[in-house]
């Protein structure tokens, strides 16, 4: 078989890009040891609660300190749980000051859902015995969507709730 004198050089390039991709992608995994955040804390998928961020009394919105919070998040069954409120109904919506920095915790403990708060830079994949986290500072004042971005059943459509981020 002859190859042209371009094809080669293409076929070259192409050997070379992948060798340079697969020699980054090394350093990075095994000399920084480089791996998915959701991989640092896990938990028993089926008791949920035992883990102190997730217990009845923890989920929601805490406050940490001047315009800083930990939003603890517990997906399940087309539903994100944010606790209840004053009256024992489900919170629905989350408020938070315009300009806050807000860690994310949340987790699943049923089957993989997705996190995403449209409009913002919060994604993240929920995967039942791991602890998912990402810390964000929401300056732009609005009412945001928050979505299941990971198909989890015949309800997922329904899975959503709202994060007003509003101006002091």
């Amino acid at each position: 078989m002859h190859l042209h004198k371009y094809e080669k050089i293409w076929m070259g390039s192409g050997v070379g890009t992948l060798l340079i991709f697969l020699i980054v992608l090394g350093i990075g995994a095994f000399y920084q040891g480089t791996q998915p955040p959701s991989c640092m804390v896990t938990l028993d998928p089926t008791n949920v609660q035992a883990h102190e961020a997730f217990k009845e009394d923890n989920l929601g919105l805490q406050k940490l300190g001047e315009k800083e919070y930990t939003l603890n998040v517990l997906a399940s069954a087309f539903n994100y749980d944010f606790g209840k409120d004053e009256d024992g109904n489900a919170v629905r919506t989350i408020r938070i000051p315009a300009g806050s920095k807000v860690m994310f915790q949340a987790t699943t403990k049923d089957v993989i859902h997705g996190f995403q708060l449209a409009g913002t830079n919060v994604n993240m994949m929920l995967e039942p015995g791991y602890i998912s986290t990402l810390e964000t500072t929401l300056d732009n004042p609005g009412t945001y969507t928050l979505i299941c971005n990971e198909y989890c059943g015949t309800g997922h459509h329904l899975m959503t709730a709202t994060v007003e981020v509003y101006e002091e």
